[in-house]
């Protein structure tokens, strides 16, 4: 049975188990990054949309180059450099804290560094797995490696709101250090050989970014959906740098209880997606899309009603 074959891949076994435990430390630093910003350093408004804005910009800018580069090189090397470089940039923060000399300025550095680092791991992650398992096996890998990341969706923020809570902020990113370490012992494990990567004739960087952005600008479907996810992540940015500073400042909120906000969206993502292939099948990608993109801008005008 091919499920059966699946389940006792020794290989997948491990990449999955070091993902799991990286992605549960990526949600302690998503709660812990901001956390330390607001409770340790007490930064404005400004410095906390910069702070948010910098890790973005690090996305953007290098997520065109990633690809690209990743196609030229073998995969593993590649996730194994990423995560034991996450875990040095992300060690910054507690030893600087314990050092009585962390500022805001590392924070950024951290911020930059492993978003880089993260878009690099998920590039070559994504094209590492078909290589790692059959191909009538690569649909069943995913769901399992989607599921696992919702579900440290929700168990992260909880986490990282108790550790907030006992042992500081900064402290608290120590546990996404050591997962990323965990994940490329994980990597490291792994015996199956890669294939080594095509090369192109004339391997060109630059045109095969531009040949890329051109594709998607003339595609009316790409364009469009490019238009939204650019337009809301420029507006919710917005939300996304105040939001830590409104529920810590304003309302008041305890870490502990912030983070299990925050892994209730995690439930509610992770019952979205359960609902997702039932609600296109009833109304279409189309509709889905539209009706799934208002209740959002709606669900946003809570957080300012809050009081």
């Amino acid at each position: 049975m091919v499920g059966n074959g699946f389940r006792l891949n020794p290989d997948f076994r491990k990449l999955w188990i070091g993902q799991a435990i990286s992605q549960i430390g990526s949600n302690i630093t998503g709660v812990g990054l901001p956390l330390t910003a607001v409770l340790v350093l007490k930064a404005s408004p400004l410095q906390m949309g910069f702070l948010s804005g910098v890790g973005a910009a690090a996305v953007l800018i290098f997520g065109l180059f990633a690809g690209a580069w990743v196609d030229r090189l073998r995969r593993r090397p590649i996730l194994i450099a990423a995560d034991l470089g996450r875990a040095v940039v992300l060690g910054i923060i507690p030893l600087a804290a314990m050092l009585h000399r962390l500022t805001i300025g590392d924070l950024y550095l951290v911020a930059v560094g492993s978003s880089i680092l993260t878009v690099l791991f998920d590039v070559s992650y994504q094209a590492y797995l078909p290589s790692l398992i059959a191909r009538e096996n690569i649909l069943t890998g995913n769901s399992r490696l989607a599921l696992t990341e919702s579900i440290a969706q929700i168990a992260g923020p909880g986490i990282a709101g108790i550790l907030v809570q006992l042992i500081t902020a900064p402290m608290a990113m120590l546990f996404d250090a050591a997962s990323f370490v965990c994940s490329a012992i994980s990597v490291w494990l792994i015996r199956k050989p890669e294939p080594v990567p095509t090369r192109t004739l004339e391997p060109h960087i630059g045109r095969e970014i531009s040949e890329g952005l051109g594709a998607s600008w003339r595609d009316p479907l790409l364009r469009a959906l490019a238009g939204r996810t650019a337009t809301s992540a420029f507006f919710l940015g917005f939300g996304s740098s105040l939001y830590f500073l409104f529920t810590m400042r304003e309302l008041g909120l305890t870490a502990a209880l912030l983070g299990i906000i925050i892994a209730i969206g995690g439930t509610s993502g992770l019952f979205g997606a359960f609902l997702a292939e039932w609600l296109v099948r009833r109304f279409g990608f189309g509709r889905t899309f539209i009706g799934s993109a208002a209740v959002i801008g709606i669900a946003m005008l809570l957080i300012p009603l809050a009081h």
